[in-house]
């Protein structure tokens, strides 16, 4: 059949000439064999015969039976690098996939702790060693300025104005932001460097393992991991803790356009996300307190 001779060819171009990976070979493979199946359940001789109408309606189908936005953007991808090779070889003049996007799925809305489960995980006792003073530092650092996992790793020292109560971090795209460092934050790093300078660093980072050199993303979300099932009996990852940290703030501020700032978020779209986990907060008291909102099973 000839729609699939081209897809052959296509994807061995992908693999001799382009050297793509096994992986992504497959990734291909399977997301233009979905394509392939619809072209034949419809009688489709030609690549050229597929249209943008036929295209829509089978993505929604897709979408319907329960495959995620990612994945149809990843078919749509595929299919126009496709039509891309298509075009190249003189074998069909339209994309049906131009212009096409996937359809928008949910948004999943980041975990956070609420302020008591976050004093749990800070206000425990810190035993007076290494790890334990460099561990409670990181993770009140965390949740004082809200920093990113990158940005707490590539931390100096040079960064810190503790008298000031001020870090500067270098956030994405290399944007510089100054970032207040709270009291609790301020304590435990102090009662850190102490310890810090006993390894020798090798650099200015701030945070050292015990022969001094720079710890790495892997070993800090392993220590907040650990953290978390040792004082909330949960799991726990650094960006957790920025999202405690972005929905306190504005719980207590109600200041979208502060919280973005001190997050580093290029677009307040980003950080509207953080009044709907307040609504969520807001939907559960109006749910358990308001005559009216008793569930059926309550009142029956």
């Amino acid at each position: 059949m000839k729609l699939a001779a081209d897809l052959d060819a296509y994807l061995d171009h992908l693999r001799s000439e382009r050297q793509v990976s096994a992986h992504t070979l497959d990734g291909y493979r399977r997301d233009l064999l979905k394509v392939l199946a619809l072209c034949e359940k419809h009688a489709i001789a030609s690549w050229a015969d597929l249209d943008t109408r036929s295209l829509r309606g089978f993505v929604a189908r897709l979408h319907a039976q329960g495959q995620s936005s990612r994945s149809l953007a990843r078919l749509l991808s595929a299919l126009r690098g496709f039509y891309r090779y298509l075009g190249r070889e003189g074998l069909c003049r339209h994309d049906p996939a131009s212009g096409l996007s996937a359809p928008k799925g949910e948004r999943r809305l980041p975990r956070a702790l609420d302020a008591d489960r976050t004093a749990q995980l800070l206000d425990g006792g810190v035993e007076d060693d290494f790890l334990a003073r460099r561990d409670q530092a990181m993770l009140e650092l965390f949740y004082s300025s809200g920093l990113r996992l990158s940005e707490l790793v590539g931390l100096d020292l040079g960064q810190l104005d503790l008298s000031a109560g001020l870090v500067r971090v270098l956030g994405k795209g290399n944007k510089a932001r100054e970032l207040p460092v709270g009291r609790k934050a301020r304590e435990a790093i102090e009662a850190w460097l102490p310890l810090r300078a006993l390894s020798a660093p090798a650099d200015g980072a701030l945070f050292v393992g015990r022969q001094g050199r720079r710890l790495t993303p892997r070993a800090v979300q392993l220590r907040v991991r650990q953290a978390g099932v040792r004082e909330l009996g949960q799991h726990l990852h650094p960006h957790m803790l920025r999202h405690s940290f972005a929905s306190h703030m504005l719980e207590s501020s109600q200041d979208l356009r502060a919280v973005q700032e001190l997050l580093g978020h290029a677009d307040i779209a980003t950080t509207q996300v953080y009044t709907h986990l307040d609504f969520q907060h807001l939907a559960k008291v109006y749910d358990g307190a308001h005559p009216r909102a008793k569930r059926k099973s309550e009142s029956s």
